[in-house]
C-alpha cells in the first residue's frame, strides 16, 4: 500500500533493488524485454508505493486505483513491482516465461494485480478509457493509470483514445509516457517522429506534464497534479532512458527482446549497486 510521505531515499534504493531482480528475472528466463523494463522502473515504484490506492491481498477491491500498462511487454518491471508489493509470492519471479508460469511475456490477467491482458499495442487508452468512464457512471473515485510506450505513440488508435478521454472530461484518468526515446528497432525519431509530444497532447486537450522520469520528486509532485486537476484528463510525458542503469544496455535497441547471459548480468550487477 503507498506511503503518504515518501522517503526519498528509500525509493532510489527500491529502484536499484528491482533494477538488480529484473536483471536476475531476465537471466534465469534466457529471454524478455529488459530496456523498457528498466526505464520504467521509477514510474511503477512512484505508483505503487505512492500513489496507488490497494490491497495486495483483495486485488480485486472494488474501489482499488486500476492500472492497465500498455506497453505489455515490460512485464519484467511489472511482475518485480507486484511480488514486492505483497500480490504474489517473490519466489515465483523465478517462473518467468517457464512453460505452465502465469508470469508470461506480455502482462496477463492471470497474475493478481494485472487489470487486463496487453501488449498488442495501441490498445490500452481506450482499455483505460473505459474504466474511467465507467468509473463516473458509477460515481466511483477511483482512478485510472495507463502507462504507454513512446513507440506505441505510433499507433492512431492511441489518438483516437486521447481525444475521446478529452471530449468527456476524464478527469480521472492519467496517462504516463515512458519516453525513453528507442523502439525496438531503433531511435523513436528515425522510425516516425512523435514530436512535438507535449503541444500534441495538449491540442487533444489533456493537461501535460513534462518531467524527468528518473526523478522520485518530480514522478511524486506530476502524481499529486494529476489528483487536483478537474476537467480534463492529464498525461505525464516522462523522458527516461531505455536500459537505465547499465551502461552496455542504455539506449541500446538490440537489447529489445534479449536477456543477459550470466557474465553480462554479473557486469550489470556491479553498477546497481
Amino acid at each position: 500500500m503507498r506511503s503518504s510521505t515518501p522517503d526519498i531515499a528509500a525509493l532510489q534504493q527500491k529502484a536499484l533493488q528491482f533494477r538488480r531482480e529484473i536483471l536476475e528475472t531476465l537471466q534465469l528466463a534466457g529471454s524478455g524485454h529488459p530496456g523498457g523494463s528498466l526505464s520504467a522502473v521509477e514510474i511503477f515504484i512512484s505508483l505503487y508505493f505512492y500513489k496507488l490506492q490497494y490491497h495486495a491481498q483483495d486485488p480485486k477491491w472494488e474501489d482499488r486505483d486500476r492500472v492497465i500498462v500498455s506497453k505489455g511487454h515490460c512485464s519484467p518491471v511489472v511482475y518485480v513491482t507486484l511480488a514486492n508489493a505483497g500480490f504474489f509470492p517473490k519466489e515465483e519471479l523465478k517462473t518467468f516465461r517457464k512453460f505452465g508460469s502465469r508470469l508470461q511475456g506480455h502482462v496477463h490477467s492471470k497474475v493478481p494485480g494485472v487489470e487486463f491482458n496487453t501488449g498488442s499495442l495501441g490498445h490500452g487508452l481506450s482499455v483505460a478509457n473505459g474504466l474511467a468512464l465507467g468509473a463516473k457512471m458509477l460515481k466511483k473515485d477511483f482512478k485510472t493509470y495507463c502507462i504507454l510506450g513512446d513507440g506505441e505513440l505510433q499507433e492512431g488508435s492511441i489518438w483516437e483514445a486521447a481525444m475521446m478521454a478529452s471530449n468527456y472530461k476524464l478527469d480521472n484518468i492519467c496517462a504516463i509516457v515512458d519516453y525513453n526515446k528507442v523502439q525496438e528497432n531503433g531511435l523513436v525519431k528515425d522510425i516516425k517522429n512523435i514530436e512535438p509530444l507535449s503541444d500534441k497532447w495538449k491540442s487533444f486537450g489533456w493537461n501535460t506534464l513534462v518531467i524527468d522520469g528518473h526523478d522520485f520528486n518530480q514522478l511524486i509532485t506530476a502524481l499529486d497534479e494529476f489528483a487536483g486537476c478537474r476537467g480534463k484528463p492529464t498525461v505525464i510525458i516522462a523522458n527516461t532512458i531505455k536500459g537505465k542503469g547499465v551502461s552496455f544496455m542504455e539506449l541500446k535497441a538490440a537489447w529489445h527482446g534479449k536477456a543477459p547471459n550470466k557474465e553480462q548480468l554479473a557486469e550489470a550487477l556491479k553498477e546497481l549497486k
